[in-house]
């Protein structure tokens, strides 16, 4: 008498098989399912030959689309199983969990918050010297079930007692009736368990079942979770039912299918009652024989496919191992740990490695499913999915690489399209470091789709129903609300790399806006970088920017006129973030001086073309007598200006060590300064007169900071033996002081380096106080080229520059230097 009540676990292929049985004996009329009632118009998707579970039921409040909630199903969850047969058997299905109305209301204000007390829920229940407080503990019921049976792990458990043994026998309603049974003593111990909102929501689902059987009788069939079964059982009043629902928060909501992963079907998605190894139980579901003799043999392709050697004699074996590991532990069948057992010995010879492959691959396993174009979505998703079947981008789960070629159009779009979507805060793909190429004209993304991405793209349709409307409306409103001058410099960069020419200027003026009034040197100079990289992208890009160049010129000027007073009395902390400044300008004059008209680049058939979209060229334009197209008339003198500005840092007592030191080998690598002068002004701080902090902090400066210092001082002995004088000088109470500069100067160095270093040092320890010129050599070192070693190498230096032997000639005839250079 009564509905039928299946009680499930979420997820579960053994409760799936259940249910499927259960209802082809039942024949009901109505199938009544766990789950928000907003989607039952979603139901008949669920037939739709493009539908491919993992999917989820997404909710999402219409006025703010971040709070959503997901309702994810699998192909062997009990839940599809139940919509699916309903479907096939054209018997109406209906889900009758609280609305999403009231779950995404729920906890948005802590006072509307509803609370409903279960009877008795302060009662201590000391029966069995349990001592549990009943609202105090969130119970999960089958670790309890679990512990009580004798097991430490709940998954195993429920192997043993479900995924192993199937339906009854005799009885397709068995395991539903034991299973019902267990959580009404679970829930006479506990109570509500500690889920006090569960009170609520079978509140909601004893109205439905009662008006589901007014329309059918009792012949109405329940798909729950199998913790509520008791509750809906229990025989309670409409009017108490409808006390508890009484003045429970509201907020419009939409609701749609979306894909799902496999690697999000976990505990806390969903209910909160996933699953660790869906690829396990997938499995499990879809295999009706041999489930581990199919399961091994699914891992050796898997191991073959990565070129291991895994043969039939190895699945063989591993059956065999797993079967005596199941009899040994006492299990009516091998499940998931055994055979992962089995695969550990067998196949992978004991190493985790090629097991974590398995793991990660097929147990939990990288599916992703698909919806129909039928489902609802905003008009943004729409767009988006139009523009990812025109471009050729499918979303996947499983990460991987994308190169692209920017001369292409159709990669200039996908790189447009990637870039649009990180501006609306749809971070699909990442920028990642290109391995094969570093032209002008590539680019290298990492993408991934994840599920959580379908709120973010609802999210941003407030700005637009395009993705490039939302992404300029979205630049433009970011650019408004920016905090600070970089801020806004990076946004303009972000802009040209997508391409959003309608809200450059709104950027642009707001950028020329705050650059006028920011006073701060270190903000101009944290900002200047930015936009200077800016200005190369639209060169490259073909994108007007003299608006940007403009900005760029007053800014660096400012720069100029305002570091040197701001470096002045810096404690370390402020000292080091400026030294970071000073290099970060250096690097943006350069390539502010050296920019062009539109770059020209030939193809190797020498047709010249000017590229649709590329990010920023890192080779120097040539400059004027060499041919090329020389730096812009404004730009011209900036890099002179600059250079003024570093000897200015490099002389002032005021300055702290770090800065100076980082102006002097600065100007050093520009060519600005003779080495005799750099070691001038290196033994000037290196003398005893100095403070041992503040020389420790020039040396930081002067060949710290990952800039290629190491081999400075490798390759110029008269650096290096100040360097070495300095230090062995240092009194031994201001060692411990200076000893922590040292260290994370030349830690920073590649291990060759310090070693080179060392034995360097080791050699000619005996004369390098002296100051010796660079012209003298320490023992075992010659004091010139070795011309014999070096002819050693021209063969090998004509393999990788690809010379023929016409160019032996060419080789042969360099000069000292020239060879010198090659060989560095």
């Amino acid at each position: 008498m009564g509905p039928l009540l299946l009680g499930v676990r979420h997820h579960g292929p053994g409760s799936a098989r259940s249910v499927r049985a259960a209802l082809d004996v039942a024949r009901p009329g109505v199938v009544l399912i766990e789950g928000p009632p907003e989607a039952d118009a979603l139901i008949p998707l669920a037939a739709d030959e493009d539908m491919r579970p993992p999917v989820a039921l997404l909710a999402h409040a219409v006025d703010e689309p971040g709070r959503s909630a997901f309702w994810p199903l699998a192909e062997f969850s009990p839940e599809w199983v139940a919509i699916r047969w309903a479907l096939e058997h054209h018997i109406p299905a209906r889900f009758i969990d609280l609305p999403a109305t009231h779950t995404l209301a729920w906890g948005r204000d802590t006072e509307e918050e509803p609370t409903a007390e279960a009877p008795n829920a302060n009662d201590t229940d000391d029966s069995d010297n349990i001592h549990v407080t009943r609202a105090a503990v969130r119970v999960d019921p089958l670790g309890v079930l679990a512990e009580a049976a004798g097991y430490d792990d709940p998954e195993r458990w429920w192997e043993d007692v479900v995924e192993h043994r199937g339906a009854g026998a005799g009885d397709v309603f068995e395991p539903f009736t034991v299973l019902e049974e267990a959580m009404e003593v679970l829930r006479e111990t506990y109570g509500s368990g500690g889920h006090d909102r569960d009170l609520v929501r079978e509140a909601y689902m004893r109205l439905q079942v009662r008006a589901a059987q007014r329309e059918f009788g009792d012949d109405v069939a329940v798909v729950c979770g199998a913790w509520h079964v008791p509750a809906l059982r229990h025989r309670t009043t409409v009017a108490a039912d409808k006390a508890l629902l009484k003045g429970l928060p509201k907020v419009k909501a939409d609701m749609t299918w979306v894909p799902w992963t496999h690697r999000r079907l976990s505990r806390h998605s969903g209910y909160g009652a996933g699953i660790d190894s869906p690829g396990w139980y997938g499995h499990l579901f879809r295999t009706q024989d041999r489930p581990v003799e199919r399961w091994l043999t699914k891992v050796a392709g898997l191991l073959r496919e990565e070129d291991r050697t895994v043969s039939s004699a190895h699945v063989i074996e591993a059956v065999r191992l797993a079967e005596t590991l199941a009899a040994m532990r006492g299990r009516p069948l091998p499940g998931l740990s055994e055979t992962t057992d089995a695969v550990r010995a067998v196949m992978c010879e004991g190493s985790d490695v090629p097991l974590a492959l398995v793991q990660d691959r097929l147990v939990v396993g990288d599916m992703l499913g698909e919806v129909p174009q039928a489902a609802p979505a905003v008009p943004l998703q729409r767009d988006l999915d139009r523009l990812q079947r025109r471009l050729r981008l499918k979303p996947e789960a499983l990460e991987r690489e994308l190169e692209l070629d920017l001369r292409k159009e159709n990669d200039a779009e996908r790189s447009r399209l990637l870039h649009r979507l990180r501006l609306l805060g749809v971070a699909w793909g990442e920028p990642a470091a290109s391995r094969g190429s570093t032209g002008t004209f590539r680019e290298t993304w990492r993408l991934r789709w994840e599920p959580e991405l379908s709120v973010r793209v609802a999210e941003a349709g407030v700005w637009g129903t395009t993705v490039l409307a939302a992404a300029t409306a979205r630049a433009e409103a970011d650019a408004v609300s920016a905090s600070g001058l970089a801020d806004v410099t990076a946004l303009a960069e972000r802009c040209l790399l997508a391409e959003l020419p309608d809200a450059l200027p709104t950027v642009m003026q707001i950028l020329a806006d705050r650059a006028a009034l920011d006073a701060d040197v270190g903000h101009l100079a944290q900002a200047l970088p930015a936009l200077v990289r800016s200005l190369r992208y639209g060169d490259v890009r073909g994108t007007g920017t003299g608006a940007l160049a403009e900005v760029a010129s007053g800014l660096a000027e400012r720069v100029f006129v305002g570091l040197p007073p701001a470096c002045a009395a810096l404690d370390a902390e402020a000292a080091e973030e400026m030294r970071r400044h000073v290099d970060a300008v250096h690097g943006a004059v350069g390539l502010l001086s050296e920019v062009t008209a539109p770059e020209q680049h030939t193809s190797g058939d020498g047709v010249v073309s000017v590229p649709v979209g590329a990010v920023p060229a890192v080779a120097a334009v040539p400059a004027p007598d060499g041919g090329g197209d020389g730096p812009a008339p404004a730009h011209r003198g900036l890099r002179g200006r600059w250079l003024t500005v570093l000897r200015v840092l490099s002389g002032r007592d005021t300055v702290p060590g770090v800065i100076r030191g980082r102006a002097v080998r600065l100007l050093l690598d520009d060519g600005e300064l003779a080495h005799d002068e750099a070691a001038r002004l290196m033994g000037l701080v290196l003398s005893p007169g100095t403070e041992p902090g503040d020389a420790a902090a020039w040396i930081e400066g002067f060949v710290g900071g990952g800039s290629g210092g190491g081999m400075l001082l490798v390759h110029d002995d008269r650096l290096l033996g100040l360097v070495d004088a300095w230090l062995t000088g240092v009194p031994a109470q201001a060692f411990t002081d200076v000893l922590p500069l040292l260290r994370r100067t030349f830690s920073a160095y590649e291990p060759g380096v310090r070693r080179t270093l060392g034995e360097l040092v080791r050699r000619g320890s005996g004369q390098r106080g002296n100051g010796a010129g660079a012209g003298s050599a320490a023992p075992g070192f010659g004091a010139d080229l070795d011309g014999d070693r070096a002819d050693a190498v021209l063969p090998v230096v004509r393999l990788l520059l690809g010379l023929d032997d016409d160019h032996d000639d060419d080789l042969a005839n360099a000069d000292d230097n020239d060879l010198a250079g090659v060989a560095g």
